[in-house]
């Protein structure tokens, strides 16, 4: 009963930790584009119909007609105001391009989007778990430096650069890998690859400061003595504790792939929230800029609200409250 009680309560506070961050990020995120599109230079209107009839065919009166349609010389504080309402009704408007509801494309896009992200996440985990383990196993040893320079190497490459290498080594090397677009099983793999190795760059290094950590405890030490393998003494008394800093540190790292995608969907065609934002921003579409944005926003709380959870279940302190 007393487990119960105290792990209700530390239910209960992230609960509204991350509903009052889902609260400030839906306000914050909204409004900032909004204000930053609204004051870019250039004719509003004339950009709209742009994305509406392609450049070929846009014209002064059409974007005068859509200027009229969509009340664009109205005040900013006035469409910001509507933009709130709209909000706290959980509407996010139309498109001013295609007239469809955001909330309809957002939703499609957003399946795109996890598909990638978690791809990527559970990619970096294969590839960061076995490196940091084997470099904690010996610290300073052959695995561990290796490991050390890798993780330097992968973290100095942009994830635009490292996506476009892997564009040209896929087109030039392989015809079993799809250099890009959507619609097979293969079109993920090398977008979901360069998030990953970004990642596991850092995570493995994470690992392997948490198994060195646990390599170093008497507990792990009292494990040897009574007469287990290194790697058995890790399985059996030190996986929970070097996993807690793994994946706290996922939480952080999920700026980073929120950051990847809208770079690397565009990058490799792939049809998610990033693909969509860098069009909207392009055509001034600020209704379908404030919501994808906001679903980035409201997917990294989430995210990190599930960290949160993951931690309260391997320690059993914070179930305690101690």
């Amino acid at each position: 009963m007393q487990d119960t009680r105290f792990n209700s309560r530390a239910l209960l506070g992230i609960a509204l930790r991350r509903s009052g961050q889902a609260g400030a990020v839906a306000l914050l995120v909204g409004t900032l584009s909004f204000l930053m599109m609204r004051w870019l230079p250039g004719d509003f209107a004339y950009r709209i119909a742009a994305g509406r009839y392609g450049y070929d065919l846009v014209s002064a009166e059409a974007a005068e007609a859509v200027r009229r349609e969509l009340g664009l010389d109205a005040p900013w504080y006035t469409a910001l105001a509507d933009w709130w309402l709209q909000l706290l009704r959980f509407d996010l408007g139309e498109s001013l391009v295609t007239g469809h509801r955001i909330i309809d494309e957002v939703a499609h896009q957003l399946g795109h989007t996890l598909s990638l992200a978690f791809a990527a996440i559970a990619l970096s985990v294969v590839i960061a778990l076995p490196l940091g383990i084997a470099a904690g196993l010996r610290p300073r040893g052959w695995a561990d430096r290796l490991g050390e320079g890798a993780a330097i190497a992968l973290r100095a490459f942009p994830p635009f650069l490292l996506g476009l290498l892997l564009v040209i080594a896929a087109a030039n090397l392989s015809d079993a890998i799809p250099a890009a677009g959507h619609g097979e099983a293969g079109n993920l793999l090398l977008p979901a690859l360069t998030l990953a190795l970004g990642l596991a760059a850092a995570s493995s290094r994470v690992a392997r400061e948490s198994v060195a950590r646990v390599v170093a405890s008497d507990y792990y030490a009292f494990a040897l003595t009574k007469g287990l393998s290194p790697r058995l003494a890790l399985w059996r008394h030190g996986v929970r504790n070097a996993a807690l800093p793994v994946i706290a540190y996922l939480g952080v790292q999920l700026a980073f792939v929120i950051e990847g995608v809208v770079i690397l969907e565009t990058l490799f065609a792939w049809p998610g929230i990033g693909h969509a934002l860098v069009h909207a921003v392009f055509w001034r579409d600020v209704p379908m800029i404030q919501g994808t944005c906001l679903m980035l926003g409201l997917c990294f709380v989430l995210l990190n609200a599930a960290v949160d959870l993951a931690c309260l279940l391997l320690d059993p302190r914070r179930r305690r409250g101690t």
